[in-house]
């Protein structure tokens, strides 16, 4: 299935989505769930009506409205995450970034999966990223996927971790590169240099659209992986391509790590980390190193950031600064 979130005269309301039109699931059928977030925490019980229901459309036996995906005001497929974690299970992002800042590989990234928490109450979709002018010094997209949890675990092994997946999604994990580096001297972070915004969408797609790009994982590892190209432009431009069949950490290998003595809870929300390419930071570290005169690139006001991840969809994101000259730089005590 293919399911999104909209606003329906200021209501949540989840939908599928259907050749370019959403069908909200209760004109659907009313004992189905209204919201993503009932879907998730009721994952067994509403499954396969929900599976039934979308066949009945697409097969025209349900005979129901929809309306054009384009001019729905769609929100992220998890409008209220119970979590958000980031992770980073792409080794050829962090051999790449370690090589521009002229310091060795890290063995630990081949020892075991790593993440962060962000901010779960900054989850957006589609649409404009509203930005203070502190966020705007050195601002980046990061190109990345992300699942969404559909049952509670604790403990759960890597290779039962898959069955609590209940879909894939496209993640933009926004950053402010100067808050970040600032605050990560302290060793503690990232927090304001990420806290601002997560777009994640625009739909979410469950496993099984997904299986005929079922891969075998790196060697040593566990879990599903997908052959999905993953590419990202800017203003029309594209600036960076992966695949996450490139991934060298599983979600299902991240999901063991997280729940590892604590619940993990449907509506939590868990990304890949940024694929090789898959930033700013990285592409102007390579191309200052191997140019001297290279000429940096960020994002700034009126920006046009396009993510697209194969049978995953297209999120677009326009950067709109906030009139304001309000900054937190400028409090730093001592300088």
């Amino acid at each position: 299935m293919k399911l999104v979130s909209y606003s329906d005269n200021g209501r949540k309301q989840l939908a599928f989505l259907i050749n370019d039109k959403i069908y909200a699931t209760t004109n659907v059928d009313h004992n189905l769930p209204n919201t993503m977030q009932e879907l998730l925490e009721n994952w067994d019980k509403h499954i396969d009506a929900m599976r039934a229901a979308e066949n009945e459309i697409k097969t025209g036996e349900k005979k129901v409205e929809g309306i054009a995906h384009l001019g729905a005001d769609v929100l992220a497929p998890v409008p209220d995450p119970t979590s958000c974690r980031d992770g980073y299970a792409f080794r050829q992002h962090v051999a790449a970034a370690r090589r521009n800042r002229k310091v060795d590989m890290i063995p630990q990234f081949d020892q075991y999966p790593i993440w962060y928490f962000t901010n779960h109450n900054a989850i957006q979709g589609p649409g404009p990223i509203h930005v203070m002018p502190d966020h705007l010094k050195r601002l980046d997209f990061e190109l990345e996927a992300a699942i969404v949890v559909c049952k509670k675990g604790r403990n759960i092994s890597a290779a039962e971790a898959d069955n609590y997946i209940g879909g894939y999604m496209i993640m933009n994990d926004m950053s402010a590169r100067t808050l970040q580096m600032e605050e990560m001297m302290l060793n503690l972070g990232p927090a304001k240099g990420k806290d601002f915004c997560t777009v994640i969408g625009p739909m979410l797609v469950t496993p099984d659209e997904l299986e005929a790009y079922r891969i075998p994982a790196k060697p040593g590892h566990t879990g599903n992986n997908y052959n999905l190209k993953m590419t990202c432009k800017v203003n029309g431009v594209q600036v960076s391509e992966g695949n996450m069949g490139d991934m060298d950490w599983t979600f299902a290998e991240i999901l063991e790590r997280c729940a590892y003595g604590v619940d993990i809870l449907p509506g939590d929300v868990i990304g890949s980390g940024t694929v090789g390419t898959g930033c700013f930071l990285e592409l102007n570290g390579t191309g200052k190193l191997n140019n001297p005169d290279y000429k940096e690139q960020w994002l700034k006001d009126g920006d046009v950031v396009e993510m697209e991840i194969d049978f995953l969809g297209h999120l677009s994101n326009t950067i709109v600064a906030e009139k304001s000259d309000w900054s937190i730089l400028a409090l730093k005590k001592g300088v």
